[in-house]
C-alpha cells in the first residue's frame, strides 16, 4: 500500500491518491471569468452609489477598519466614503465600536443565514452531516463552488480536538482541498487551469502538476477525492460530491481528520461511505442516477472504524 500513491494500489483507483453558488453548480465558459470581471468593475448606468457601497462592505470584510483604509481599498473621495460609511452604520451593515474601528454589522450577519437557509442543501444535508461527525467523531464539511473558490457553508466539528482553518464563510482553493477536488470531478477542461491559478507564485515542479492531474482522473474514476496533506500540514480529508436532479455537481462534503486519525486503511475503507453519504443527499436532491463511487460498491455505516 502506498500512501503518497493514493492510499490504495488497488487497479480501479489510478494514481487517484482528495459548482457554483448555493442554488446551483458553477456556470464553467469560455470567457465567461472575464466577461464577470469586466461586469463587476463597470456597474450599470445608475447604480454607482450602490456600486460604491457594495465596494466599502468588501473592502471592510478584507480588514479595512477606518476611513483611511477604506479610502486607500476602493478609490472612492474621502468625503463619499464617509457618507457611505455612516449610511452603511445607521442601516446596521457596519459597525463601528469607538477603539476597534468598522467592522461587518447585525444586518449582514441575519442576511448570511438567511442567505444560507434559502438553499436545500444546507437544510437537506445537516442532519446527515450530524449523523457522519457522532459516527466517527472527525469533522464533517459541506462547501460549495463560489468565485473558482471552495466556499465553506457548514461544518460540524469533531470530537477529536483536531484544530483546522476551515470555518463557514471562508474560502480555500480549489486544487489544494479534498472538498474542492470533489466539486471539480466533472469539470476536467478546468483541472490545469485552476491547478495553475491557485499555485501562481508559487514555486511547483512539473511533476507535481502531473501528479495532481493524474489524481484527479483517478478521483474522477472513483467518484471520490483525496485531501493527502496538501492544503494543511497534517490535516487529511476524504470527499465526495453531491448532484442535483439534473446530475451537476452542485455541493460537495468531506470528512476530515489529522493525520493519526487517517491511516492509508481508514481513508480507503472511508470513500465507500463518503460516496454513499453524498448519493443519499444527492436523492434528495432529485438526482436519479446511482453513481457512489468505487463501482459504486458501498460499505454501511457501521464498517469503518
Amino acid at each position: 500500500m502506498d500512501f503518497h500513491d493514493g492510499v490504495t494500489e488497488d487497479p480501479d483507483a489510478t494514481v487517484g491518491g482528495r459548482g457554483g453558488p448555493l442554488a446551483g453548480g458553477p456556470k464553467a465558459v469560455a470567457g465567461s471569468r472575464e466577461d464577470r470581471l469586466v461586469e463587476a468593475q463597470v456597474p450599470p448606468p445608475g447604480t454607482q452609489t450602490l456600486a460604491r457601497g457594495l465596494d466599502i462592505l468588501r473592502a471592510v470584510a478584507d480588514g479595512a477598519t477606518d476611513l483611511k483604509s477604506v479610502v486607500a481599498a476602493t478609490g472612492i473621495g474621502r468625503s463619499t466614503a464617509h457618507r457611505l460609511l455612516q449610511m452603511l452604520k445607521q442601516r446596521g451593515f457596519l459597525y463601528s465600536g469607538q477603539s476597534s474601528g468598522y467592522s461587518l454589522g447585525s444586518t449582514l450577519i441575519e442576511l448570511g443565514f438567511k442567505a444560507l437557509y434559502q438553499s436545500p442543501v444546507p437544510v437537506l444535508a445537516r442532519p446527515v452531516l450530524e449523523q457522519l461527525t457522532a459516527k466517527y467523531l472527525d469533522t464533517v464539511h459541506l462547501a460549495v463552488e463560489d468565485e473558482g473558490q471552495v466556499l465553506y457553508v457548514d461544518k460540524i466539528p469533531g470530537s477529536r480536538g483536531a484544530e483546522m482553518r476551515s470555518r463557514v464563510g471562508h474560502r480555500m482553493p480549489l486544487s489544494r482541498t479534498g472538498i474542492g477536488k470533489a466539486l471539480l470531478l466533472d469539470k476536467s477542461e478546468r483541472w490545469a487551469e485552476i491547478f495553475d491559478r491557485d499555485h501562481a507564485g508559487m514555486s511547483v515542479a512539473d511533476e507535481t502538476r502531473k501528479v495532481f492531474l493524474q489524481r484527479m482522473r483517478g478521483y474522477a474514476e472513483r467518484g471520490t477525492a483525496l485531501d493527502l496533506e496538501e492544503n494543511e500540514p497534517g490535516i487529511r480529508c476524504v470527499s465526495a460530491p453531491i448532484r442535483d436532479g439534473s446530475g451537476a455537481i452542485v455541493a460537495a462534503i468531506s470528512l476530515t481528520a489529522t493525520n493519526p486519525y487517517m491511516p492509508p486503511d481508514r481513508m480507503a475503507a472511508l470513500r465507500d461511505v463518503m460516496a454513499q453519504t453524498a448519493l443519499t443527499l444527492s436523492k434528495k436532491l432529485g438526482y436519479a442516477g446511482s453513481r457512489a463511487g468505487s463501482g459504486d460498491k458501498t460499505a454501511p455505516l457501521a464498517a469503518v472504524p
